[in-house]
């Protein structure tokens, strides 16, 4: 830290010794909320485990008072689901319906990931965290080596996360007549009602998969249809902490169900239908 501040101290001209400063500002600033986070979750963990909260108070040499107010300052502790930095959301992109690409056309999001970024802005945003998103190309090709990232984009538009979602020895999508998901280890199959009798109801997949570069994960979400999508994230909006205390940042994976409003696609019921597939001890 001292090295920091004195290398920000020793630029000579004044606007990028300013410019430096308030970038090292921001970098300490996000250091401090996420240190608030940890400190947040251990005096969680600490009363999970049968602390209280004047046992707590002795260790830190605080009052009472102030372990309540500890206890509930900073970020909540599934913050750490999605990431400690700006968040960027990786979209599946399509082109113009009707055009080829030597027309030149547009690459375009479906309206339901749309809706998904903004949903997922909004939760994140609660919990201190901003958001970004991003066009994946129709030609499936996105940078997955990264911190906060979040895809959501099915394994038909992107042969790169087709690749990845190989490595799940639980859980896969498959195509027959239709795409739908298949649970392995149960010997089970969900398939769309979408496809099915075209009720509006739908599948989705949520994991953390692993970075191709082998320094993380990355978060995943995909339906069946693009629906499904937003089914998980309306799971995550609902479930988030319960999940994160199961399987923190860690590699797992599953699968929810959801029913949506047909006229309006709002999602109306999201739950989980398989166990949470861990990936490492």
């Amino acid at each position: 830290m001292h090295d920091d501040m004195k290398r920000v101290a020793d630029i000579g001209e004044p606007v990028s010794r300013a410019k430096a400063a308030i970038d090292l500002m921001a970098t300490y600033q996000g250091w401090v909320l996420e240190l608030s986070r940890i400190r947040r979750e251990a005096i969680e963990e600490a009363q999970a485990s049968g602390m209280t909260q004047a046992e707590i108070a002795s260790r830190l040499g605080v009052s009472r008072g102030r372990v309540g107010q500890l206890a509930s300052a900073g970020p909540p502790p599934e913050r750490a689901f999605f990431g400690t930095d700006l968040v960027t959301v990786s979209l599946g992109g399509k082109y113009e319906a009707g055009k080829t690409p030597d027309q030149n056309p547009s690459e375009v999001v479906a309206r339901e990931d749309l809706d998904n970024f903004e949903h997922l802005r909004k939760l994140l945003n609660g919990m201190k965290l901003d958001a970004q998103y991003e066009v994946i190309p129709p030609s499936g090709i996105v940078n997955l080596n990264r911190d906060n990232h979040v895809v959501v984009c099915g394994p038909r538009l992107s042969p790169i996360v087709a690749q990845v979602l190989e490595g799940d020895d639980n859980l896969r999508f498959e195509k027959d007549h239709a795409w739908h998901l298949v649970d392995q280890k149960a010997g089970q199959q969900y398939r769309s009602p979408m496809d099915e009798d075209g009720s509006a109801g739908d599948y989705g997949y949520l994991g953390r998969l692993p970075r191709l570069d082998g320094r993380g994960t990355f978060l995943y979400i995909a339906g069946i249809h693009a629906i499904g999508a937003n089914g998980v994230v309306h799971y995550l909006e609902h479930n988030l902490a319960e999940l994160y205390r199961e399987v923190r940042t860690k590699r797992f994976s599953t699968l929810i169900s959801c029913r949506y409003n047909p006229e309006t696609l709002e999602v109306l019921e999201s739950r989980r239908v398989t166990p949470l597939y861990r990936h490492e001890g």
